[in-house]
């Protein structure tokens, strides 16, 4: 398991039906690939992961490691209500081929430091397999702060990276002022991505790649590679789509991202709904400015046309 790059939060595609339509998820996962993304991490936020059941999950590992898995590492985001429903999960993904876990706190309870610390650290033990913490005390209501990761990584050899999504760049350099280069630190949110690098952040858990894989990964390697002004340049013209990442329903808007560039669909499972009206016009709008504006780079063609 490399812990390093760009690695999208794959969305979930649906049919009409609402069912995982899994034919397209495998052309999405190449078309990833062949941008050069580094891994795939299935199963998360943007996954919709809280809609599916456990065999849709384990289904969705299976269908991803037959797409890629000889090319490069699938991650499997484990979360769950109870804990013995995330070790059960952490064990799915390990018999489905997948090569690491991205821990996430539990749904819903907000627990303090030594439950959350036991919940994390009996997903670690249910498996051999490489892991990363996610931290997102945003979207989550857990907040493991560098002090706690660094407890964590001393006492358990399989944590290997850490998703900091807490949208203070801070946390970057106070993870690596405790442990120096332990874990591998990836950068969770997609608008403090150049910022992240810059403290040292040497990977990307990214949302808008899953719509632009050419251009986020251009993106990185600019920022990783000192290239400060082409890395601006990139930055200001990506910033109104990567802030989509950052609001309540990035969900609706990553999925109508792609629909607008040909690269999946905007359906999600209820209780989210599709956006309508003004809020559907704007956001089409900001994609449609990014699409006259957008930088000259190569970008493959996707395998799959846009279904609707």
């Amino acid at each position: 398991m490399q812990w390093k790059g760009v690695m999208p939060a794959m969305t979930t595609c649906f049919d009409k039906d609402l069912e995982v339509d899994h034919a397209y998820m495998a052309q999405h996962a190449q078309t990833m690939v062949a941008s050069g993304c580094t891994g795939l991490v299935m199963l998360g936020s943007l996954g919709e992961a809280a809609t599916l059941s456990a065999a849709e999950k384990h289904a969705i590992l299976r269908n991803m490691v037959k797409a890629v898995g000889k090319q490069v590492p699938v991650v499997a985001a484990i979360s769950a209500l109870a804990t013995p429903d995330a070790i059960a999960l952490a064990r799915s993904a390990a018999e489905a081929g997948c090569s690491g876990l991205m821990v996430l706190p539990p749904y819903v309870y907000q627990g303090d430091w030594r439950e959350m610390k036991t919940y994390v650290s009996a997903v670690l033990q249910a498996t051999p397999l490489s892991a990363m913490l996610y931290n997102n005390p945003v979207s989550y209501g857990t907040d493991f702060l560098p002090e706690q990761i660094a407890e964590l990584a001393e006492e358990h050899e399989n944590l290997h990276a850490v998703k900091e999504s807490s949208t203070d760049v801070r946390r970057v350099t106070a993870i690596r002022s405790l442990i120096a280069d332990r874990l591998a630190i990836f950068v969770g949110v997609d608008d403090a991505i150049v910022e992240g690098i810059a403290a040292g952040a040497t990977g990307w858990i990214a949302g808008l790649v899953n719509a632009f894989p050419a251009e986020s990964i251009a993106l990185f390697d600019y920022a990783r590679a000192g290239k400060t002004k082409e890395a601006f340049e990139m930055y200001r013209w990506f910033l109104p789509l990567l802030r989509m990442d950052t609001v309540p329903k990035f969900i609706q808007l990553i999925k109508l991202v792609q629909l607008e560039v040909g690269m999946g669909n905007a359906r999600v499972r209820p209780p989210r709904l599709e956006l309508i009206g003004d809020e559907l016009e704007a956001a089409r709008k900001t994609v449609q400015h990014a699409l006259r504006a957008r930088p000259a780079l190569h970008t493959p063609r996707t395998s799959a046309a846009a279904i609707r």
